[in-house]
């Protein structure tokens, strides 16, 4: 049996017959084709999952998508392009705060729902936000300059 659902990702209103047990990720990945949405655990534990979900950050490894019906859903792919990155991604070039890039997608949505919430973070801030997302290239010190770069360069 399945279930229809509306779920406005990106910007754009999509609808699905999904399985009430699809997990956002999956939809994401597999019936849209947002690959930026990366799976890396499956427990919520590495965060590369994560999303906005409503504007607050979520793992879209143990979200269903049916909880998302009705609700607004921003992934990587949603936040800037290749013309015009965002801040946060213009922070990780700049700064060098990836190696092999497959957390840096959950790590950019997990520090922009913090730069939403603290336009100017502290250090511990940033990495209390990004405690949630794990590493397994990279010391954390560039990734904090990277958002440090964005939340200077969003100021203005």
């Amino acid at each position: 049996m399945s279930e229809h659902i509306h779920i406005t990702i990106n910007g754009v209103l999509q609808h699905a017959d999904l399985e009430p047990r699809t997990l956002l990720v999956h939809y994401l990945r597999d019936a849209l084709g947002l690959t930026g949405t990366h799976i890396g655990c499956d427990t919520t534990s590495c965060g590369a999952c994560t999303v906005h979900l409503d504007g607050e950050a979520v793992k879209a490894c143990t979200t269903l998508a049916v909880q998302c019906d009705g609700r607004a859903v921003t992934t990587i792919e949603g936040i800037g392009s290749i013309d015009h990155l965002h801040p946060l991604q213009e922070g990780f070039w700049e700064q060098h705060g990836l190696q092999c890039g497959y957390c840096t997608p959950g790590m950019i949505m997990s520090a922009a729902g913090l730069l939403e919430r603290i336009p100017n973070p502290t250090e511990a801030q940033i990495r209390n936000a990004l405690e949630g997302n794990l590493c397994r290239c990279t010391g954390y010190h560039n990734i904090v300059r990277a958002v440090q770069y964005a939340a200077e360069k969003m100021k203005g």
